[in-house]
C-alpha cells in the first residue's frame, strides 16, 4: 500500500512543477517577446510482477504485469514560433517576423569565426536606440551587432563589409575637442562637430528624429541637417539550427549552447552576401523579415494558460486524495488487532 503512496507523492511534485511553469507564463502575459513552456508528463519507474511470454504449443501467451511508482515531469519546451505585432511608435523597434535572432553584446568582441559568432547573445527582443556614443544598443545597453558600409582607399562609396561588428553612428570630424583637425572620432552626446559618412562623404549633423530601419532588408540611415541620407549600416540575424534548444542567460536573452546546434548569420532580404573571403558564411534569410515600429508580443496564450492551471489543480487534489485513503489504510492496518 505504501507504493500507491509513493506514487501519489511523485504525482503532487510533477503537478507543482507543472504550476510553476505555467505560473510564469502567466507572470510573462504582458513581458514582450516572452516565450512560453509547455509541460509534458513521463511516467517514473516501473516494476515487473510478472513477465510476459509467447506462449507454447500447449499454452497461450501472456502479457507481462507491472506496477508504476508515479509520474515526473518528462519535457519542458519553448515554443518558439512568432507572435503578434504590438506597434510601440518607435522607429528604432524592431520584430522579427519568422526564424532568427538579433545578434547583441559587449562593445569591442571580435566576431570572425563560427565559434566566436555563438558568443554572442541571441534575443527576440528589438527595443532599440542610439546611445550617448553613437552605439545601437537594445533596452539593457548591450550593442546591436550587425554589418557597416565599407569605404575603398579613396574614401568614396562601396560595398558592405561583410564582417560582423558592432553598429555605430557615421564618425566625427571637428579639432575641437582635442584632436586635430580631420581626425576621425565618434560623435557623443557632447560633440559639436560635423557628421561624416566614410562611404559617401556627407556632412552635416545627424537629426535624430530621422532614424529609420529599412523592412526589407534591415538597412538603417539616417538623415544629416543638409538633407543627405546616410546609410549607418544593416542588421544582422542569427539562425539556431534547433531554435528551441537555445538556453536562457539572462531574462530574454538566449545562447546557442548543447542542444541548439550552430548559429548561422543571416542579413534581411539578403541585402549582404558574402564572398568567397567572408570570415563567416552568409547563408538565406528565406521568409525572415523585420517590421519596424513595434515589438513582438507575448507568447501567453491567458485562456489556455488559466485551463490548464485548472487541470493541474485538479490533478493535484486527486493525487492528496490517494495520499489520504492510502494512509487511512495504514491506519485500519496497525488497529486491526485491537
Amino acid at each position: 500500500m505504501t507504493g500507491a503512496m509513493y506514487a501519489a507523492v511523485s504525482g503532487l511534485k510533477s503537478h507543482m512543477n507543472a504550476l510553476n511553469v505555467i505560473g510564469n507564463n502567466i507572470a510573462n502575459v504582458n513581458t514582450d517577446a516572452y516565450k512560453a513552456s509547455r509541460y509534458t508528463f513521463l511516467e517514473s519507474l516501473y516494476t515487473t510482477v510478472s513477465s510476459g511470454s509467447n506462449g507454447t504449443s500447449q499454452a497461450g501467451g501472456k502479457n507481462p504485469a507491472q506496477t508504476g511508482y508515479g509520474s515526473t515531469i518528462g519535457t519542458i519546451d519553448m515554443d518558439m514560433s512568432t507572435k503578434n505585432y504590438s506597434p510601440t511608435g518607435c522607429d528604432t523597434d524592431c520584430m522579427i517576423d519568422g526564424d532568427g535572432f538579433f545578434l547583441v553584446g559587449d562593445k569591442g568582441t571580435s566576431v570572425t569565426t563560427n565559434d566566436e559568432l555563438k558568443s554572442l547573445d541571441l534575443t527576440r527582443l528589438g527595443n532599440f536606440s542610439f546611445d550617448n556614443s553613437g552605439y545601437l544598443v537594445d533596452g539593457q545597453g548591450k550593442v546591436v551587432y550587425g554589418f557597416l558600409q565599407a569605404a575603398d582607399s579613396g574614401g568614396s562609396t562601396t560595398s558592405v563589409s561583410p564582417s560582423l561588428t558592432a553598429i555605430r553612428l557615421p564618425m566625427a570630424s571637428d579639432g575641437k575637442s582635442g584632436t586635430a583637425a580631420g581626425t576621425p572620432v565618434f560623435p557623443t552626446a557632447s560633440d559639436t562637430g560635423e557628421v561624416v559618412d566614410a562611404s559617401t562623404g556627407v556632412n552635416g549633423r545627424i537629426m535624430q528624429d530621422s532614424l529609420g530601419i529599412d523592412e526589407k532588408s534591415g538597412q538603417i540611415t539616417c538623415t544629416t541637417t543638409d538633407g543627405k541620407t546616410v546609410v549607418v549600416g544593416y542588421i544582422a540575424i542569427g539562425k539556431v539550427d534547433n531554435p528551441a534548444g537555445v538556453t536562457h542567460v539572462d531574462g530574454h536573452y538566449y545562447q546557442a549552447l548543447e542542444g541548439a546546434g550552430s548559429v548561422h548569420l543571416t542579413s534581411i532580404g539578403g541585402a549582404v552576401a558574402g564572398t568567397d573571403k567572408s570570415p563567416i558564411a552568409i547563408i538565406s534569410s528565406g521568409n525572415t523579415k523585420l517590421i519596424t515600429g513595434g515589438l513582438e508580443s507575448s507568447g501567453t496564450d491567458l485562456a489556455t494558460e488559466i485551463t490548464n492551471m485548472i487541470t493541474i489543480q485538479r490533478g493535484y487534489q486527486a493525487n492528496t486524495r490517494i495520499v489520504t485513503v492510502t494512509d487511512s489504510m495504514l491506519e485500519e492496518l496497525v488497529n486491526m488487532k485491537r
